[in-house]
């Protein structure tokens, strides 16, 4: 079997590659436990050295690594210059972080010395999806091999360049040869990997379904995951917002990426009284967006992925325009080549369409019109994914108020657009997953959270003056 890269805006192969076969998977596993042996043992200055030349070689390549992006996904080449270097960013924040976050824990227990230490599981298995294709590995990367973890991964299979162009970063970076591994492997081969005793958790960002299988999968073992599982971020635009500001923020949240991010920007939530003006102004942003060669520095719309994803996202603006919503831009297929679907506006969007109920994966906007603050909420929470969203309003303390308090999703922006940060943790609620990336949460979801308690010899047997409790009632 081989894994061909084809570019989504002119349907032509890029490259071949051929699949990693049983006997080389489970070797490259062995190799990477060995490594990771070798690895945890290594002072943390010393790993930070490594991955601040991880950093500095996303830099440096950074044009290289954007073009291939576009060529084998089409994201805009602009936007992908921009990925490789946040993964330097991220590199770097790790590097510079993981020392104090990994600290122990110095804990008064009466003994004389209690404490918590941060070590190292060993190798985990990194499951990737396409849309973000170095970014989503490296906020995995990053913190897991700073706390002294080794990884293998495999990517999706429509960008296979890509994963292998990450494996050569942290090689040539100075990490041990074998520390950071890529699979080109199908779906198939992920049970087998999860049931590997060297494998010791998971990481996967991708689908519900996909999710579930993992999940499953590993409970069976008993292993470790984190999930990220996509999202229909609701954006809610009250009655005191600024209608133009939201407008354009609104569009760029929608857009990034073509419309292809779990935290983009999809349902749109506006109260009757800003609802015409705010229509007007958001047609008016998603129309000035530029589709085209995602070569081209003035793209901001490429195509997308591939036209099955294309096929499937055209059947959801099908569907809901059938069951009563109203397409006030796009919604057509154009002519030519390429996977390109057209910046899409719905409105009147209501429950029992695609566009209310499921996520949608490309340059779709859904408008659904409430009547006030309190319905706008309960809308926003009516959905079963929970990953981002937002609140625009002139009133910064009732959109802090109502980001804090009301709406069920991981991370909520007031009058911001929804990015995922280094310092921040990312990850969501309900079917959008659990466990969090970035940030010291993220990097402290791959190691032992290990409770160390030394006594004198001769001392008390007990910890803090009390008898301990008994094995049975523990």
């Amino acid at each position: 079997m081989t894994f061909t890269a084809v570019n989504p805006a002119t349907g032509k192969a890029v490259a071949s590659y051929e699949e990693t076969s049983p006997a080389a998977v489970r070797q490259a596993v062995e190799q990477a436990h060995e490594a990771s042996l070798q690895w945890r043992r290594r002072d943390i200055a010393e790993r930070a050295k490594s991955m601040r030349t991880a950093g500095r070689l996303l830099r440096e390549r950074s044009n290289r690594y954007g073009r291939l992006m576009a060529e084998e996904m089409g994201k805009p080449i602009k936007q992908g210059v921009a990925e490789a270097q946040k993964c330097a960013d991220g590199c770097d924040f790790f590097a510079e972080n993981a020392a104090s976050f990994l600290a122990p824990e110095i804990i008064d227990t009466g003994a004389a010395k209690s404490f918590v230490t941060f070590q190292p599981l060993g190798v985990i298995l990194a499951i990737m999806p396409w849309n973000f294709p170095f970014w989503q590995v490296f906020r995995f990367a990053a913190p897991a091999l700073m706390a002294g973890n080794a990884g293998v991964m495999k990517h999706s299979s429509n960008v296979p360049g890509c994963a292998l162009a990450i494996e050569e970063v942290f090689r040539e970076a100075g990490f041990p040869e074998h520390l950071f591994r890529t699979l080109l492997i199908g779906s198939g081969s992920v049970d087998d990997l999860i049931a590997n005793p060297l494998v010791r958790a998971v990481t996967l960002t991708g689908s519900g379904p996909a999710g579930r299988a993992v999940a499953r999968k590993a409970g069976e073992m008993l292993k470790k995951t984190v999930l990220e599982l996509g999202g229909s971020d609701a954006y809610l635009v009250l009655d005191d917002a600024d209608v133009s500001f939201a407008a354009k923020a609104s569009a760029e949240g929608r857009l990034v990426n073509s419309g292809q991010s779990c935290i983009a920007a999809k349902r749109f939530i506006v109260v009757d009284s800003l609802h015409s003006s705010f229509e007007d102004a958001f047609v008016e942003e998603m129309r000035a967006a530029k589709m085209g060669d995602p070569l081209s520095e003035d793209t901001t719309v490429g195509p997308l992925a591939r036209h099955d994803l294309r096929e499937a996202l055209h059947r959801q603006v099908e569907t809901s325009l059938a069951k009563g919503a109203r397409c006030l831009l796009g919604g057509k297929i154009p002519d030519g080549p390429g996977a390109f679907y057209p910046p899409t506006v719905l409105t009147d969007v209501r429950p029992g369409m695609p566009a209310y109920d499921e996520e949608m994966f490309g340059p779709v906007a859904a408008i659904i019109p409430v009547g006030d603050e309190k319905t706008a909420i309960d809308v926003a929470n009516d959905s079963a994914f929970g990953l981002g969203g937002g609140i625009f309003t002139r009133d910064i303390d009732r959109g802090e108020r109502l980001a804090v308090e009301a709406v069920e999703a991981g991370s909520v922006f007031v009058n911001r657009t929804v990015q995922s940060h280094p310092k921040l943790p990312f990850g969501g609620v309900k079917e959008s997953g659990y466990g969090r990336e970035l940030s010291h949460y993220g990097i402290k979801e791959f190691v032992n959270i290990k409770t160390v308690v030394v006594s004198e010899s001769g001392g008390s047997p007990t910890v803090g003056g009390r008898q301990a409790a008994s094995a049975k009632t523990e």
